[in-house]
């Protein structure tokens, strides 16, 4: 089995490389940006692409919508992002699985075999609170970045926009303006709208 690993964390790949060479006997080829990762898709065939939502330059589902075009392999994202949002987002970006990073070896190593098979996986816990969620996520959020969604989560937790900044290790004024551009996108004015729409949208 071929996979390519997509994670911009050296660490994270290495772990990963190690644990699936030995539980899947697999040939592990790793990238960490959006343009190594296409061009090994455009190069390798693949049985599957194990996919991590945030990348530097090229963001997770913007990267997603690429690698669906650029080739049929199958991918799991495997994400920090534990929220429903992200799920559904995922999902119907083109993704055949997806995966916190809080995920067992036992349930990855599933999911891997589950997802290169054809089939589509969602880890057990996240497949149980996506069931209780409303069918469809607000069709206003459909054309927000993983960036947009990242902050939006953040507004959610009770951050200011200063501890978004450095939690995301971003200036103030980067935030601000992302911050403008969301309510652009949203249609709403203030930062309180911002908040509500991502409690609504389980964001938070």
């Amino acid at each position: 089995m071929k996979i390519l690993l997509v994670d911009d964390h050296a660490v994270v790949r290495a772990g990963l490389s190690r644990m699936l060479a030995a539980l899947a006997k697999a040939e592990i080829h790793e990238a960490s940006s959006g343009r190594d990762a296409c061009a090994l898709a455009r190069r390798q065939t693949l049985d599957l692409i194990i996919l991590d939502l945030n990348l530097p330059e090229l963001g997770g589902f913007e990267l997603l919508e690429r690698l669906r075009q650029l080739t049929p392999t199958p991918i799991l994202v495997l994400s920090m992002h534990a929220e429903p949002l992200y799920v559904s987002r995922a999902l119907e970006g083109g993704a055949s699985g997806y995966l916190s990073k809080n995920v067992s070896p036992d349930e990855l190593l599933l999911a891997v075999r589950k997802v290169a098979g054809g089939a589509r996986y969602i880890e057990s816990e996240l497949a149980q609170v996506l069931a209780l969620q409303p069918a469809t996520p607000p069709v206003s959020l459909s054309q927000l970045s993983a960036r947009d969604l990242e902050i939006l989560r953040h507004l959610a937790a009770g951050k200011s926009l200063g501890e978004i900044a450095n939690a995301l290790d971003l200036g103030y004024k980067t935030i601000a303006n992302t911050c403008t551009a969301i309510k652009a996108k949203l249609g709403v004015a203030r930062t309180a709208d911002l908040l509500r729409i991502a409690m609504e949208a389980g964001v938070g």
